[in-house]
Order: structure tokens, then C-alpha cells, then sequence
């Protein structure tokens, strides 16, 4: 486990767009008063220089894709949750008769894929269009416009949504993936930020506090036996046997 250096005070989380970080957010504070977590907002693709170059501690990304671009150096990854892929469309097209949509349902469409990306499609729907909008943002506007459809997680669908466009779930799309960036070695920190997300309690043997001494298999085994003793469930010093009494009857 690491150590919280001197120069580290604050511990720097960046987290990319569509990923709600709040609720880790409030229990960190909760449990560590007295260090600051700052957010840091970036793109997918700025991630892994922010944690290769120690601009960040961690990061809330989309793996693998934040891995495919610049350098996190040695680090470590674990998976958070999946999104659902969705497609986004205007509001009167004939696609949004459907409540869910298929890869075939799509062949015939053409789409817009950003520069950033944000999901990993080995093989794209329907025809790509030549021009490629910077962000999912400006893609959001062209579909508004009639320009072309869009793919995307989810997430990202809910942030930029408009009333004049809908989204529908793609159901045999690949998926996308959120999980945890951050370097090697885990600092204390990273540590309790793990904790944080995977639902362990501030009374955990791990994180800051120091961990329960672990217990034989021999201590284990006694322990039972006289906690069994205790309860008169065998012959001990926690047990009376019983004399005397009434006569069993024949």
C-alpha cells in the first residue's frame, strides 16, 4: 500500500463526460474531511497523459478507449459498470417506432462518428459520413440538423439530450465500458477511492485503518468450540451436565 506524500495534499479525480461521480464524492468527504477532492472534467483521450504525467490520480474513464490514446505508464484498471449503447435520432424518424433497434435495423442509415469517440465499434452501422465533427457535442447538432445518426452510450445520449431528438437502445451493439484509470504503485489514496466505489465500509480492515491481525486455523477452531461451550452445546467448562431431574418414563 502507498503513502500520502506531503506534496499531494489533494486528491485530483478526473472524470469524463457522462460519468455522474457525485455520490463517491460525497461519502470521500464524508470519510476524509481533511483531504480535498478536486474533479478535473476532461475528454476521453486526455486521460491516460493526465495519469501517465501525475496531473490526476485517477481517472473515471471508458476503457479501453482512454488507453488508446497518449501514455498512462505503468497502471492499473478495474472495470466500474457497462453502459447500453443507444442510437440518437431526430424525433419524427421513422426509427423511433420501435422501443429497442438492432444493427440490421440501422444498414441502411448514415452516421456521424466524432473525433472523440467514445465507443469502440469494430464494425460500424449503416455508411459513415466523410465529415467527422470534433466532439459528440457538434455531432449532436448535425443529427439535429438531418445530417446523420449517432451512436453512443447511453450516458452521453441523456447529457447532450434535446427535445427534438430521441435515443433508442441498440440491443445487440457492444456495450461500453467505465471503469478506473490510475498509476502504479496504489497510493493510499487511490486505495480508499477503490474502497469508496466498490462499497467497502469506512470500518473496513483495509484503507487508513490498520488491518485486523488474521487468526489461525487452530485459533479459528477454538474460538468455535468455546463459543459452542458457551452455549451448552457440548461438554466444557461452558456446559453443565445435567443430573437428577424426573425419571425418564419406560
Amino acid at each position: 500500500m502507498g503513502v500520502i506524500t506531503p506534496d499531494a495534499p489533494t486528491f485530483r479525480l478526473a472524470y469524463v463526460p457522462g460519468v455522474t461521480p457525485g455520490k463517491w464524492v460525497r461519502i470521500w468527504e464524508e470519510r476524509l474531511p481533511d483531504v480535498p477532492l478536486e474533479l478535473v472534467a476532461l475528454d476521453v483521450a486526455e486521460c491516460a497523459d493526465a495519469v501517465g504525467q501525475g496531473r490526476v490520480q485517477m481517472a473515471i474513464t471508458r476503457l479501453p478507449d482512454a488507453l488508446g490514446h497518449g501514455d498512462a505508464g505503468p497502471h492499473h484498471t478495474i472495470e466500474l459498470y457497462e453502459e447500453t449503447t443507444v442510437v440518437v435520432v431526430p424525433r419524427d424518424h421513422v426509427l423511433t417506432a420501435g422501443d429497442e433497434l438492432t444493427l440490421d435495423d440501422l444498414a441502411d442509415e448514415q452516421f456521424l462518428w466524432p473525433l472523440d469517440e467514445p465507443l469502440a465499434v469494430t464494425e460500424r452501422p449503416g455508411t459513415p459520413i466523410e465529415h467527422r465533427p470534433e466532439t459528440v457535442g457538434d455531432a449532436i447538432e448535425l443529427v439535429a440538423a438531418g445530417i446523420g445518426l449517432l451512436v453512443v452510450p447511453m450516458s452521453l445520449a441523456r447529457l447532450h439530450h434535446r427535445k427534438d431528438l430521441v435515443y433508442r437502445p441498440v440491443t445487440d451493439a457492444p456495450t461500453g465500458r467505465v471503469g478506473l484509470l490510475w498509476p502504479q504503485p496504489t497510493s493510499e489514496l487511490a486505495d480508499e477511492f477503490i474502497g469508496i466505489v466498490r462499497g467497502r465500509k469506512a470500518t473496513s480492515s483495509r484503507g487508513r485503518a490498520e488491518p485486523a491481525p488474521k487468526r489461525s486455523a487452530k485459533e479459528k477452531a477454538a474460538a468455535k468450540r468455546a463459543a459452542r461451550e458457551a452455549a451448552g452445546k457440548i461438554p466444557g467448562k461452558g456446559a453443565r451436565r445435567r443430573t437428577g431431574g424426573r425419571p425418564k418414563r419406560r
